[in-house]
């Protein structure tokens, strides 16, 4: 007979993540999603309608009425908007494509590497998290600047002539991202390869496969899981990524978070920055949920 306390223990596991989330997490979004609905107002907090607990529901449903949908359609009116979205669109997946680049042949090498040097590459990968990450971007500053020491490097070995103007571009963002979110791609893919049969490829190799061949049949599909895995945790933050490309890219860097900044701290305009957060929000989490759910039904 199944112990009561044990199942009482069950199901407090199960639930706990579940009002962790609800807590953390859908409460702070229905309350972003109601200032979004609001309009700007001239006061603390800068919004309205506001609602007081003191009002009961007789004032929910008063402030419900007040609520229009002006900020979203002002957002789609607005090219800055819609370019903002596009601009962190095309950098996050680029960044993320040129991070995979990089990612894979360094996770298919730690898999690859003798078991007592594994532990040791991978400190190496998460060496980075040890220090602060405003820190690690503020360093590209020096590293990429006109007089900095990359450009010394390449005027020394006579590389170059004069010093190359990549700070405050997209290549400065780009390098960034990179560098900040590589051990992201890194760790899931290593994860799926060293859980690889290796006698796999000894075998397609034994019966005359070329090696190439082997490793796009067996090798790329087993990784498939860890590679979409490390591209969501990268293109997901660097689509609103903020500290990136104001410090690297710019004035001229276009991207939602800056936007999202300017709107809720410059502009005071908490009801349009709120709209920007939800729809990010919504082109991120729905086309998750869907491929999650194209997944499970391909499993089945």
């Amino acid at each position: 007979m199944r112990n009561p306390l044990a199942a009482v223990f069950s199901r407090l596991v199960i639930i706990l993540p579940y009002a962790w989330l609800l807590f953390f997490f859908l409460v702070p979004f229905f309350i972003v999603l109601k200032i979004s609905l609001s309009e700007p107002a001239m006061s603390m907090p800068p919004y309205s309608p506001t609602f007081d607990l003191a009002d009961g529901l007789g004032g929910l449903f008063e402030a419900v009425k007040q609520l229009s949908f002006t900020n979203y359609i002002w957002l789609t009116e607005d090219a800055l908007y819609v370019n903002a979205y596009i601009s962190s669109f095309v950098i996050a997946a680029v960044s993320t494509f040129l991070t995979l680049l990089i990612g894979f042949p360094l996770a298919y090498g730690m898999a690859r590497a003798p078991s007592t040097l594994r532990p040791t590459l991978l400190m190496l990968v998460i060496l980075p998290f040890w220090t602060s990450f405003l820190i690690r971007v503020y360093a590209w500053i020096g590293i990429l600047k006109p007089e900095g020491l990359l450009n010394q490097f390449l005027l020394a070995i006579g590389v170059i002539d004069t010093p190359l103007n990549i700070l405050n571009t997209n290549t400065a963002v780009f390098i960034g991202i990179v560098y900040s979110y590589l051990p992201f791609m890194v760790l899931p893919i290593y994860s799926a390869l060293e859980k690889m049969d290796h006698s796999l490829i000894e075998a397609a190799l034994d019966l005359g496969c070329p090696p190439i061949s082997a490793f796009w049949k067996i090798t790329f599909p087993l990784a498939v899981p860890g590679i979409v895995a490390g591209c969501l945790l990268v293109f997901i933050p660097a689509m609103g990524e903020f500290v990136i490309p104001d410090l690297l890219g710019g004035s001229t860097t276009l991207m939602i978070g800056k936007t999202l900044w300017n709107e809720f701290f410059n502009n005071r305009d908490w009801p349009v920055s709120s709209a920007v957060a939800v729809i990010l929000l919504l082109l991120l989490v729905v086309p998750i949920v869907i491929f999650q759910q194209a997944q499970a039904k391909a499993q089945q």
